[in-house]
């Protein structure tokens, strides 16, 4: 009889230790994959890659339900073996609350289409304080069984109602100071802390002072041109009271930059005349001036941005579409971004060529010194760095819509 209970809590013990290993897997996978999602820089180095980046973190993410389910069928034996054991039930009620917030709030930005904007980016920010709240735990838990690892005095096992202390090793025989197990864990540990610090600190900043932050993005525009755009007395101050919310930078490239011998804006294609600015021509044109929202794909929105430049429906005008034209595509001064609308879409009354924000020239890292606007899409429509315009008679899959996002972007 006692053989055959030993052999039960045995098989039980491997199952929760199997389900931590499995749980640990889980937690390192999406919290590495989410950090090369939330750090812009990763789009340019992987570019397509991020795609597959993205599915991984949406699939690890959805099967992270599968060690909750389990748990929950040991869950009443374990909550048994755990009796006056506060801290350990309470990093169990700390693990499941993590998973299972970090799974809701995943599957609300998984179905941003459904949910719309303002759950999505609720969603982003309970994401992103269980992602801050949660790592430095897992962090400090394998800090923490590094050191019960390497103190075996202090672990028992249970037989019937004993504990029996576990036995030191003979005196004088050799011990690593640290198992194979517990290296991995403290790399894996001081890997993430190296990977989450400067993005922690980045976002603390961002989350506690957004005005600021833009004013931050702003003082760093890598752009010179001259002269500035004067800002039209709607612009300054922004009638929208100033964008409420953080852009974050993503980019496929390295953020160019620009001054007055490398920009030039151009409009040609399937036009009836085909036309050039350079930008001194180019910010003497007429401005005008419109508020609206600005919704990201990944969760994110920013409220009430003021901007100011020409509707895009103006510049067709001036150059005239002729008959046969189907597609306007946008190309970014970056080389490399592409996209497009129809024309009904492009004919729009919000549909923007910007070139102020709340009032100030756009910055090199918001798509400066010239950016596409279409508020009613998400903003992989809005093309940074826009420097031409061209008209075509074919549809045009761009940049994102090649590599799985929606051709049709509304939000």
């Amino acid at each position: 009889m006692q053989n055959w209970l030993a052999r039960v809590r045995k098989g039980y013990g491997k199952k929760l230790a199997s389900l931590h290993s499995w749980n640990g897997y889980i937690v390192v996978v999406l919290a590495l994959t989410g950090l090369v999602l939330f750090q812009g820089m990763w789009r340019g180095i992987l570019g397509e890659g991020r795609v597959i980046i993205r599915y991984i973190h949406i699939i690890v993410g959805i099967a992270s339900l599968v060690p909750v389910v389990f748990y929950l069928l040991l869950a009443a034996k374990h909550w048994k073996q755990l009796k006056g054991k506060t801290s350990q039930k309470a990093n169990v009620l700390i693990v499941l609350g993590l998973l299972v917030g970090w799974l809701l709030s995943g599957l609300l930005l998984w179905q941003y289409r459904a949910v719309g904007p303002r759950i999505s980016n609720n969603a982003l920010y309970v994401h992103d304080v269980l992602t801050w709240i949660g790592l430095p735990y897992i962090i400090y838990h394998s800090i923490t069984r590094l050191k019960w690892l390497k103190e075996p005095h202090r672990r028992t096992v249970k037989t019937g109602s004993e504990k029996r202390e576990i036995l030191h090793p003979a005196a004088g025989q050799p011990q690593a100071l640290m198992s194979r197990r517990a290296f991995i864990r403290v790399a894996v540990g001081a890997g993430i802390a190296v990977a989450v610090g400067p993005s922690f600190l980045k976002w603390v900043g961002n989350a506690l002072s957004p005005g600021e932050a833009i004013e931050k993005i702003v003082e760093s525009d890598a752009n010179n041109m001259v002269p500035l755009p004067q800002a039209l007395p709607a612009s300054s101050p922004p009638i929208g009271g100033g964008s409420k919310g953080t852009f974050r930078i993503y980019t496929v490239t390295e953020i160019p930059a620009f001054d007055n011998s490398n920009f030039s804006f151009v409009i040609n294609g399937l036009v009836e005349k085909p036309m050039q600015w350079n930008w001194e021509q180019f910010v003497a044109l007429k401005r005008e001036v419109q508020v609206s929202d600005f919704h990201c794909v990944t969760g994110w929105s920013v409220y009430n941005n003021t901007w100011e430049g020409i509707k895009l429906k103006d510049f067709l005008k001036m150059a005239g579409v002729k008959p046969s034209a189907k597609t306007v595509k946008f190309y970014s001064g970056d080389g490399v971004y592409t996209d497009s609308l129809t024309l009904e879409q492009a004919n729009m009354d919000d549909v923007m060529i910007a070139v102020l924000h709340d009032g100030k020239i756009i910055p090199s890292d918001l798509g400066g010194p010239v950016r596409l606007i279409v508020p009613k899409m998400y903003t992989y429509k809005s093309v940074k760095w826009l420097n031409r315009i061209e008209l075509i008679d074919t549809d045009y899959i761009g940049y994102w819509e090649e590599r799985g996002y929606d051709n049709d972007a509304w939000v």
